[in-house]
Order: structure tokens, then C-alpha cells, then sequence
């Protein structure tokens, strides 16, 4: 298992940050990577999303924690020739109101349990990107949360 995590203070209030994260039609304007998603059915826990990344793959996504207004969780396995199906990524976002500051905390965690012990070393060599995605994830989610 892999765990890559990043927070950041989010000036606009926690319905706010909610309403962005929680829908899946929003992803590709603040989560780095994803080009496109589209709920497939249900709401809230147990929704079935397909998430398209940037490099072309899709990933047939589902929640798998849903609490609101602070957290949502999905698991994502990835479809298509080549997909190994014991390898996963379990993406969440915890959010937390900032009674000191106003706004919102929010946390986002990556958790990659790779295909083999292969795989599991290319993406401990790739973890700064990684990081880097989830910290341009958040510029982008305060920006939008702003526009609100």
C-alpha cells in the first residue's frame, strides 16, 4: 500500500467546498489528471462513476464513503485491455470548517495498492508527482470553491 497526502486551508464555507467535491461532473475542473467523469448510477454512497484520466485510461470508479457534509471516498479500478483488476486506488476528501479562520480544511489522501512488487516500486519513484498532482488539486478546488 501506498499513501500520499496533502491539505490546505479553502477560504469559502464548508457547503460550499461540498457542493464541488461531492459531484462527480466536477472533477475534471479542480482533481489534477482527470480529463472526464460521469456518474453511471446512484447517489451518495455506492454511486458508480467513470473517471477518465488525462493519459486515456478509465477507471470504473465507486463510493465507497459518503458522509455530509465532510467526506466522500470512491474506489477506482482500472478498465480496458491490460487492466489488472488487483490493482486499485482509493481516492478521499475530508473536510473540516475552520472556526478560527472561516472556511474550510481540506484533506485529500491517495491510497494505491499496485499490481506486484514491480509496480508498487515505479510509483514509490513517481510519489513527488503524486504529491505534486494532489497540491495543484488543491490551487484548483480554492479557486474554484472562490468562484463558488
Amino acid at each position: 500500500m501506498i499513501l500520499v497526502e496533502r491539505s490546505a486551508h479553502v477560504a469559502a464555507p464548508i457547503e460550499v467546498v461540498w457542493d464541488v467535491v461531492q459531484r462527480a461532473e466536477q472533477l475534471p475542473a479542480w482533481l489534477a489528471g482527470v480529463r472526464a467523469a460521469e456518474v453511471l448510477s446512484g447517489e451518495g454512497f455506492g454511486r458508480r462513476q467513470l473517471v477518465q484520466a488525462g493519459r486515456g485510461s478509465a477507471h470504473e470508479a465507486e463510493v465507497i464513503a459518503y458522509q455530509e457534509p465532510t467526506l466522500i471516498g470512491w474506489r477506482e479500478r482500472a478498465k480496458g485491455a491490460g487492466a489488472r483488476a488487483e490493482a486499485r486506488t482509493e481516492i478521499y476528501v475530508q473536510l473540516t470548517g475552520d472556526e478560527e479562520e472561516g472556511g474550510t480544511i481540506v484533506r485529500l489522501i491517495v491510497v494505491r495498492w499496485p499490481a506486484g512488487p514491480v509496480k508498487a516500486a515505479l510509483l514509490r519513484l513517481g510519489l513527488r508527482r503524486v504529491g505534486a498532482d494532489l497540491e495543484d488539486s488543491l490551487a484548483r478546488l480554492t479557486d474554484l470553491a472562490a468562484v463558488g
